[in-house]
């Protein structure tokens, strides 16, 4: 069947659109008879005729690994539920997005909520849930309006409630708006706000969402593309799933891009299919007219920044090392780890040589500063110095010792907090400071002072003091 796009939102050639399939279509609408005209809803038919484990099985087989950040397969996680469970089970879409560079879960929410809803469907009968909810950010307003309006569309045509599409299994969804907390994004604090509690990230352990989660019972939580893929999974299987991408990063992910190029925006892709260079100066279109690249963050605003002049040697499965410059690493997650940052999100992040580190720093620190849910002190007192240093060292008035005592303060956090929260403060500060150390230092007093000597004597040689 041939699908017409938007003017000007026509997939690229090297895109394969399998969650995004529909996603800025001109003949495509989000009602449920739009989805079921193309199939929809057929493979939560297939699936309820099947023992649940069939499909953990399967998604299994897919080697699909978690879409929201942290890239853990799962199938695996789905196993996690205790096997002498008697406790309900209950599944939560994480909907939050609220990764800094990462746009993709809206897009699927606002042009395609039928998908996730019949994916979320499979996954809860899969680990036998009978209760969801999607956990969706306030700044989504429109989004939660489209997903009820959907719920309620598949709950009058026997997709969800009881005796879904006439089998025995019973299942209810519910949108739930979050405040817009930054630190609602992990999954433990997620849960303690959908309990109408602050949300403080839990001690892990012993608060392993699956099998301590929502109310103390076993809940699994998952992120917006995860659950779509799930559908995928179903109507494909397992093994032939897991024959696009590379090994152990199969299927597709969206990748999120924005900055310095020409054509920012989504692109879906087989994972590990295409390089950081050919992202940038095929999909992207390039820099900007007369610019280079001075630096990338692959993976949301929490992975660390890569250079544009560095260079990898990573070694090989059969005992080699093999060079790799930033351009050349293939956007996976495996190789982006070996190469000190992460995946994470999806959000790529490219900036130019007009980019002044020490701002985008500082960004980036007024951001963590103000989301910090001030559980754990480090986090809480640290994230608020590391924003106050780089705010002197933004307006010239810090010391070259400043730029020090901001790495250090980053090393005090990483690793003390009970969730990852402070390792993603930290991340750019430790990041930013080992790649452009010379640069930061270069906007503190010593260094401004030296200028303006150098400055003055130049103008009393030419007599225009």
């Amino acid at each position: 069947m041939a699908i017409t796009y938007l003017p000007g939102k026509a997939p690229h050639p090297r895109e394969h659109r399998m969650i995004f399939r529909n996603v800025d279509r001109a003949d495509w609408d989000t009602s449920l008879a739009r989805y079921e005209q193309e199939g929809g809803y057929s493979m939560l038919k297939k699936a309820v005729t099947m023992e649940p484990k069939a499909i953990t099985e399967e998604v299994k087989k897919s080697g699909l690994r978690g879409r929201g950040g942290a890239g853990f397969p799962t199938g695996v996680k789905w196993t996690f539920i205790p096997p002498n469970n008697t406790k309900p089970v209950y599944l939560i879409c994480n909907a939050d997005e609220s990764e800094p560079g990462t746009f993709k879960d809206r897009y699927i929410i606002h042009q395609d909520p039928h998908q996730l809803i019949e994916g979320m469907a499979i996954s809860c009968y899969a680990v036998g849930a009978h209760l969801a909810y999607i956990y969706i950010r306030e700044e989504f307003p429109e989004g939660a309006l489209i997903l009820e309006k959907a719920i309620a569309e598949a709950r009058a045509n026997w997709y969800l409630g009881n005796g879904i599409c006439g089998s025995n299994y019973n299942l209810e969804i519910y949108v739930h708006r979050g405040a817009g907390a930054y630190i609602c994004g992990e999954e433990t604090g997620l849960i303690e706000s959908l309990e109408g509690k602050r949300p403080y990230p839990r001690i892990k352990p012993p608060y392993f969402p699956a099998a301590l989660g929502l109310y103390l019972c076993p809940t699994i939580v998952n992120n917006v593309e995860s659950l779509c893929h799930v559908r995928h999974i179903m109507e494909m299987g397992g093994e032939t799933y897991a024959k696009m991408g590379t090994p152990n990063n199969t299927g597709t992910r969206i990748l999120c891009v924005s900055g310095d190029v020409v054509r920012p925006g989504y692109y879906e892709v087989q994972v590990g299919s295409l390089t950081m260079g050919e992202l940038i100066n095929d999909l992207c279109g390039g820099l900007k007219p007369g610019r280079t690249l001075k630096a990338i963050i692959p993976g949301g605003s929490s992975a660390k920044v890569l250079r544009a002049d560095e260079v990898f040697k990573l070694k090989q499965p059969d005992g080699s090392t093999k060079e790799l410059t930033v351009m050349d690493i293939p956007m996976d997650f495996d190789t982006i780890a070996k190469c000190g940052t992460m995946a994470g999100s999806g959000g790529v992040i490219i900036m130019d040589d007009t980019r002044d580190m020490a701002w985008v720093l500082n960004n980036l620190n007024q951001f963590y500063a103000h989301e910090s849910c001030g559980q754990c002190t480090p986090c809480r007192e640290g994230s608020l110095w590391m924003k106050k240093i780089s705010d002197r060292i933004v307006s010239g008035d810090a010391s070259p010792d400043d730029v020090s005592l901001l790495e250090s303060v980053a090393y005090q956090i990483d690793g003390k907090t009970i969730c990852a929260f402070g390792e993603a403060s930290a991340w750019p500060t430790e990041s930013f400071i080992a790649k452009f150390r010379d640069e930061l230092t270069a906007r503190t007093k010593s260094a401004n002072k030296g200028k303006l000597v150098a400055e003055e004597a130049q103008l009393a040689a030419a007599g225009l003091d």
